[in-house]
């Protein structure tokens, strides 16, 4: 199916990949791993096209459909099912062509393809999958323009997988997901019925999805059977061997050596010792093959102790409007050691709940209890967007060690995994894994009682993640990690909470217990639907159907208000993203040009908000549908 053959390739002058070779066969589901900054995204782009080698060849069938998700997410007026059906252009052009053809056998042709390609069953096939992604049936039906730009790519992806391409190549997809999306990901992937070249750092993924690992390290590929555990095994042994060889060829040099150095001048040994020295030119030496060492991340002890609990809530309720509640009859207790994972469809209230936490709400009704001196370090992703770009990690600690020697705070910074060079690199020029490391060390700096963190490991590598949990296991206070990454949450949590039905409530169960609930649910809900409308006629049904809607009316405008409310900050985050657009703005008016920036970085706080209390109401509404 693919094959790459002596690719070598550089980017300003590094040498990222060199005269590597693989061979993937059609219908492997292969997962591409490797350090941060190997060059894992650069080969899935030269495998587009989008790059060129240097030099070396890539090769597929001349008929192979090759598709990658875009990194531009869809922004139009239609629909998000509309936008999804569309991706299959094979089945868009019969069907535009079925409309115009006159030849009866060419028309034959086309339903015969259009058969084939099972057209008639897209729209469900389509649904399915923007379902599995979190799209419920109404919100399939609003313009994607009207969603922000992470649940834009959740479209994108939706529309890549429904077009099926012959090789399917997927770049970290799970970082636009929530764990309900990511478990639905797995299972769909599992039995994707092409080839699949997938870069993930998440470990489960890479376990159940795929049948064989691809390592890009020192700019060579090797393939491996088996998914993520399987490879770490064989490679670590390996490893092992090879250091035992190296370690054997290693003392026959130096005694070969030896033997020269004491010989070459005696006459009666000048002759062997002649021929061990040509040996020891020809002696080719094997190359230690042990992975660089990860930087740690350090989560510093809290300097204040505090008893238990740490907080409590007594019938607690939480939202963004008085009277409008998102989350209610919160009752729960957190105390300094634990370490609680949060599950929850996107759109329930986790986001809310962890901003509650972190006092960026207030409660609308209730008792919380707290300490009135807890620390509390919170991490999300759209943090690294707000990392001021012109400065330097440096630059960022001096606020935070205010009064300390240079030479101090480069040390603490070198601690946390930032030498010399990164810690002057502007905030810009740095990777997001070295973005997100940055982040940790800020939201952590002073010792917090509890750590809220909010998709932590969207920017890590698989070896870095491991770090992540060795570093939360290790630290001392308590920990709430919302995360679509099972590997992690299994390793660092004790117990789970469900933020479901506009609360929170203790899970008792496990994430396969929660999983198997996940996949019960999505059957019985279609189950449900087809029962209660067995055996009554298409008048009973059309009276039913009626009377629902007008039942569901006000709920229905209250939605339609939240989404025009949405589409009116989407228009001004545009607006103004026209005017950051011009260039002649950063030379003419730079104040200007920065007053706009943190415009658009309100503007999309606000919708992200606006985002939640829809997505709230829908969910709603969706659940009164059932009902």
């Amino acid at each position: 199916m693919l094959h790459i053959n002596d690719l070598t390739f550089r980017i300003e002058g590094r040498l990222l990949i060199d005269k590597a070779s693989i061979a993937i066969p059609a219908g492997h589901k292969v997962g591409l791993v490797g350090r941060n900054g190997v060059g894992k995204s650069t080969l899935l782009h030269l495998l587009t096209g989008k790059l060129h080698p240097e030099d070396g060849s890539i090769r597929m069938p001349n008929n192979a459909r090759l598709g990658m998700l875009a990194q531009e997410a869809p922004d139009g007026p239609e629909s998000l099912l509309e936008t999804v059906l569309v991706a299959d252009e094979e089945r868009t052009n019969l069907l535009a062509e079925a409309e115009t053809a006159t030849d009866p056998h060419r028309i034959s042709e086309i339903h015969i393809r259009l058969s084939d390609i099972e057209a008639h069953s897209a729209e469900a096939r389509a649904a399915t999958i923007l379902s599995g992604l979190g799209f419920d049936a109404q919100a399939q039906q609003r313009p994607c323009s009207s969603y922000s730009g992470g649940w834009r790519m959740r479209v994108a992806l939706a529309a890549m997988l429904f077009s099926a391409p012959d090789l399917l190549l997927l770049d970290e997809p799970s970082n636009y997901l929530d764990l309900e999306g990511t478990l639905w990901l797995e299972s769909f992937l599992r039995t994707y019925p092409h080839t699949l070249l997938i870069v993930s750092h998440d470990r489960d993924l890479l376990n159940n999805a795929v049948n064989a690992i691809m390592l890009l390290a020192d700019g060579k590929l090797t393939l491996y059977g088996g998914g993520y555990d399987t490879f770490e095994k064989t490679r670590r042994e390996q490893q092992r061997l090879q250091l035992k060889l190296k370690k054997k060829q290693d003392d026959k040099r130096r005694h070969m050596e030896s033997f020269v150095e004491r010989f070459k001048a005696k006459a009666s040994k000048a002759k062997q010792a002649q021929s061990r020295l040509k040996a020891l030119q020809k002696l080719k030496p094997i190359a230690a093959e042990v992975d660089g060492a990860v930087a740690p991340f350090v989560f510093p002890t809290p300097i204040k102790t505090m008893g238990n609990p740490l907080m409590r809530m007594e019938n607690i309720s939480i939202g963004y409007e008085p009277g409008k509640p998102v989350l209610k009859n919160v009752n729960l207790r957190l105390d300094i050691d634990d370490r609680i994972g949060l599950l929850g469809a996107n759109g329930n209230g986790k986001s809310t709940f962890a901003k509650f936490l972190c006092s960026k709400l207030k409660p609308l009704d209730g008792y919380f209890g707290h300490h009135k001196k807890m620390e509390v370090g919170f991490f999300a992703q759209h943090q690294l967007d707000e990392l001021k770009d012109e400065e330097t990690p440096y630059d960022h600690i001096v606020e935070l060690m205010d009064g300390k020697t240079e030479a101090q705070r480069r040390a603490k910074l070198g601690s946390l995994g930032f030498g010399i060079e990164k810690a002057n690199t502007k905030a810009k020029n740095l990777s997001g894994g070295e973005k997100a490391r940055l982040l940790f060390a800020l939201a952590s700096f002073h010792g917090p009682h509890l750590l809220i963190l909010d998709e932590p490991t969207n920017h890590l590598d698989v070896d870095s993640c491991q770090m992540l949990i060795q570093a939360l296991n290790e630290y001392e206070g308590a920990v709430i990690l919302i995360s679509h990454d099972r590997h992690l949450v299994e390793a660092c949590v004790d117990r789970l909470w469900m933020v479901k039905d506009q609360t929170v409530l203790p899970y008792d169960g496990d994430l396969e217990t929660y999983r198997a609930e996940l996949m019960a649910a999505r059957g019985s809900k279609v189950k449900k639907e087809k029962t209660a409308n067995a055996g009554r006629s298409k008048k009973e049904l059309r009276q039913l159907a009626a009377k629902r809607r007008e039942e569901l009316a006000p709920m229905r405008k209250k939605i339609k208000g939240h989404e025009k409310k949405m589409e009116q900050i989407s228009g001004k985050i545009d607006k103004v993203e026209q005017q950051l657009g011009k260039p002649e703005l950063y030379e003419n008016d730079p104040d200007k040009a920065n007053d706009l920036a943190l415009q658009v970085g309100h503007l999309k706080a606000k919708l992200a908000q606006a985002e939640e209390i829809w997505m709230a109401a829908s969910e709603e509404y969706e659940k009164a549908k059932i009902v």
